[in-house]
């Protein structure tokens, strides 16, 4: 009886499998699956049972780099990090053979044909987009697995260096042509301007000539300058027409 009571004490211990607040267990009697363990102490009798842990925390997956074609023909080199969790663990042990292993597989071709799909400008400008989009088509792949796609992040988009100096030149002749029409913009303001300062000045003789006086007096102001003006008549002809209304 002591002997016995040893083995099944021995039996129960052997037994005693922990699964922990992160995990979920599978268990498999005689190799067919009978349920899924929670967190703490379960029972797993040896031989007739076996069970697999699965860890249930959300996993980061970095996509090695990858060569992809641009809709418009340009070669590129793409690499992203995919971020997942396993909401069903007994559909990740009983419907894919490696789970980590499909889903790096699954993002790496889901990459490549997104971006054969857009443009390079639209790569290099809508990246949120683009992600948002690969994260969809892999949630909507991997579902029944029993894992959720929660974020798609495109690292890095490597072009070829020929690529970079003609963006670099379109760049720049696009920074030229925003700066001439800017300096074009500015003349025509300009030119309004000082049309309607012309027309201003029109409406009295004498402002025309307080102008042009304070520009003399603009110019003397550097002593290194000689300045010689000719001085209209019109001029002297104000000045007399203003004595004689004032008496002087």
């Amino acid at each position: 009886m002591i002997v016995i009571i040893i083995i099944l004490v021995v039996i129960i211990l052997v037994s005693i499998k922990q699964v922990d607040e992160y995990e979920r267990g599978v268990k498999f009697t005689l190799g067919k699956y009978s349920k899924m363990m929670n967190p703490g102490w379960n029972l797993v009798l040896p031989i007739f049972q076996s069970f697999k842990k699965i860890d249930i925390r959300t996993k980061a997956v970095d996509v090695p780099e990858q060569d992809a074609i641009t809709r418009d023909n340009v070669s590129i080199r793409i690499n992203a990090v995919i971020y997942y969790k396993i909401f069903d663990a007994s559909k990740a042990i009983l419907e894919v053979e490696n789970f980590y292993y499909a889903v790096s597989q699954l993002a790496q071709t889901t990459m490549r044909n997104a971006v054969g799909e857009v443009s390079l400008d639209e790569l290099l400008s809508e990246r949120g987009k683009i992600s948002q989009k690969i994260c969809e088509i892999i949630d909507l792949a991997t579902d029944p697995w029993g894992i959720k796609v929660e974020n798609v992040e495109l690292k890095d988009v490597s072009l070829p260096e020929e690529m970079k100096r003609v963006i670099a030149r379109v760049a720049e002749a696009e920074r030229e042509k925003q700066a001439v029409i800017t300096k074009a913009q500015g003349e025509v303001e300009a030119s309004n301007n000082l049309a309607l300062a012309a027309q201003t000045l029109s409406q009295n003789p004498i402002a025309v000539h307080l102008r042009t006086l304070e520009t003399i007096n603009d110019l003397s102001s550097d002593q290194s300058n000689t300045v010689v003006f000719a001085l209209p008549l019109d001029v002297l002809k104000t000045f007399d027409t203003y004595n004689k209304k004032n008496g002087q």
